[in-house]
């Protein structure tokens, strides 16, 4: 896979199923307007080939109606902002329900087929465009000063929050007219899912409606005809992606932790029932905290006398059947229906037939039908790609010097080797690499390297404990086991263990520097991107720092500066590649340059390469000329000190 083939990965998103009707939207990169298209696809469940079913520029998070009439989905054009859409299911033109300026979020049916729930943005006046009060815009750099108060006042890749809550709206598919917010400018809400009756709506909020500065979140009901919300379920942590059953049983994702001890806690599956009387909902877990890790990016969904999720276990994400009376069932006590060495990205249920968007080695996600016990593959979107080059994954398994299992994988280039060695590391750092397609892997290995990389303790998938070994310990038994990874490969002959690099971005980025700093002479040279390398200032810089750095690290800034990599800057002496997004809000700006200027000051063979206009997720979603600008800097680096 060359740079420029990153035009050719088409990404399917959630799928919507009902009947023989089954759509997603396929997004890919355009390299000639510099931007993403997506339009709606449908493949028949019955196999025969998938047809592109929709044409807009930008069409995303398609949604048909419970009565099988009607599909809602996001359409946008150019410049302008997603709006909701509505065709018939059987084909014709499509309706524009909604004009608001910021745009519109993804549909949610409700269960009388007539209305629409979503969630959007509305700016203040006199921000983002929107008039101010003396009916006059204004440029960005010419609005009125902000006023803030709270910590969580902005985040990265979105921007600025207060002065633009996202309210809940819904709004009539025959007869929408101007769409009114149903809730206040005082929380951001999100995740609405309606009850049987469509009378109300629940939505995720932050605890106490915004009024406390905490990363806890709550259920909320809000009737849908307007009305002040009520809290329906308070959470044991945090709460995200409730559905309804047919029985008025709520399900949703969770994590249970005492505040502030947040980080790298197992996401889990929650059940509660609404009461009568109006007081919250105490909520039960149904699946284990150390085991299980539910990745929530659909709602859970009943089939029978089963909850579905999506679940993480050692770099696969697996369909899992939750018997609904489950009490907090460990992972092997949960059926297995989809996801062996694969990634199950979206799913969707209609009756007794369930499909997926499945990832594996050599796809970026396919459509997959599971009829009963029969597994049926409905795309290959990743075909392009595939006959451009795609190299095999192989696993790998090691153990650390303290005998703790360690598991990762590595890509090989063609040919007999020996060959040069990345050793890559994932950000997070309670996240993980997965059996998916990896582009970023692909590429590497498609110009020459071996590409090493792995879920080191710290890293999500493996069990609670194995995320919780670096809370107050980064750079430590993390660094154990990438090493170990990295050694194990290193005994095969056709890989080059005079010609090792190192790199990684966001904690991997840290991992970067800190080993650059810590195990320099294993590597020949360091590429640094989007880096925490300083705690002190990204707890006061970072749009998490507030809470992130004390959760990971400690309050003390002593143990803050011993844990940070440009404290031992004066040992990186291998060239070294500081990479940053002038946009990044996670780990800001300041966090390269102050690294930087350290490796310079010591005669270090420093460089800075800096993205204008991305944010921190640039190597994901970033535009798309930066994506592969970002790559060939990456290989031109490497062909100089590889």
């Amino acid at each position: 896979m060359r740079p420029s083939d990153l035009e050719l990965l088409a990404v399917p998103g959630t799928p919507a199923l009902h009947g023989t009707l089954l759509l997603t939207a396929v997004a890919t990169p355009d390299l000639g307007g510099n931007t993403y298209r997506s339009s709606l696809w449908r493949a028949g469940p019955e196999g025969g080939a998938a047809r592109q079913w929709s044409f807009g520029e930008r069409d995303t998070d398609p949604a048909i109606s419970p009565d099988g009439r009607w599909v809602a989905f996001l359409r946008a054009s150019g410049e302008a902002k997603p709006q909701l859409h509505v065709m018939p299911a059987d084909g014709g033109d499509a309706r524009r329900l909604t004009d608001l300026p910021l745009g519109a979020g993804a549909p949610v049916w409700a269960p009388d087929s007539r209305r629409i729930a979503f969630t959007a943005r509305l700016p203040e006046p006199g921000r983002y465009g929107a008039p101010g009060d003396d009916g006059e815009t204004v440029e960005p750099g010419e609005e009125a000063p902000r006023r803030i108060t709270r910590f969580d006042y902005r985040l990265d890749n979105v921007g600025f929050l207060r002065d633009r809550p996202r309210r809940l709206f819904v709004v009539d598919a025959t007869d929408p007219g101007e769409p009114e917010p149903l809730t206040d400018d005082g929380a951001d809400v999100s995740d609405p899912a309606w009850l049987p009756d469509s009378s109300a709506l629940l939505v995720v909020a932050p605890r106490e409606w915004g009024t406390t500065d905490t990363e806890e979140s709550d259920l909320y009901l809000v009737p849908a005809g307007g009305g002040e919300p009520v809290l329906a379920v308070r959470s044991a942590g945090t709460a995200a992606k409730p559905a309804v059953s047919a029985d008025g049983t709520v399900l949703f994702y969770g994590q249970e932790y005492t505040w502030p001890h947040v980080v790298a806690r197992n996401p889990g599956l929650w059940s509660a029932e609404l009461p009568a009387n109006g007081e919250p909902a105490e909520p039960r877990r149904l699946t284990d905290a150390e085991s299980v890790y539910c990745a929530g990016d659909v709602p859970p969904a009943a089939l029978r006398d089963e909850i579905l999720v999506a679940v993480l276990n050692r770099g696969a994400v697996e369909l899992r059947a939750v018997p609904r009376g489950a009490d907090r069932a460990p992972l092997d006590g949960l059926t297995r229906l989809l996801g062996e060495r694969s990634a199950v990205r979206s799913f969707a249920v209609h009756g007794e037939r369930i499909a997926a968007v499945v990832a594996r080695p050599d796809s970026s996600g396919d459509l997959v039908l599971l009829d009963g016990a029969t597994e049926l593959v409905l795309t290959d979107f990743s075909k392009p790609v595939r006959d451009n080059g795609i190299r095999p994954v192989e696993e790998l398994t090691t153990a650390a010097p303290d005998g703790y299992p360690v598991h990762g994988w590595l890509v090989k280039p063609e040919g007999q080797g020996p060959h040069p060695v990345l050793l890559v590391v994932h950000g997070g750092p309670f996240a993980s690499y997965d059996w998916g397609l990896f582009d970023e892997a692909q590429v590497y290995a498609s110009a020459g390297y071996a590409v090493v990389m792995g879920n080191p303790r710290g890293s999500a998938g493996y069990g609670e404990s194995h995320g919780q070994a670096i809370v107050h310990g980064m750079g430590t038994v993390d660094v154990d086991d990438v090493l170990a990874l990295l050694d194990v490969a290193l005994e095969r002959d056709d890989l080059d263990s005079s010609r090792v690099g190192v790199m990684g971005g966001s904690y991997g980025g840290f991992m970067t520097s800190w080993l650059a700093a810590h195990h320099g002479s294993r590597f020949r040279a360091a590429w640094s991107e989007r880096a925490v390398n300083a705690w002190d200032s990204f707890t006061g810089s970072s749009d998490i720092g507030w809470f992130f750095a004390e959760a990971y690290v400690g309050a003390d800034p002593v143990v803050q500066r011993e844990r940070s990599p440009l404290t031992y800057a004066s040992s990186i002496t291998l060239p070294f590649a500081v990479v940053h997004s002038e946009h990044d809000w996670r780990c800001p700006l300041e966090q390269a340059q102050r690294m930087f200027v350290a490796l310079k000051q010591n005669g270090t063979q420093a460089e800075m390469l800096l993205f204008p206009g991305e944010g921190h997720e640039l190597s994901r979603s970033g535009k798309p000329r930066h994506r592969v600008q970002r790559f060939d800097a990456i290989l031109e680096w490497w062909s100089r000190h590889l």
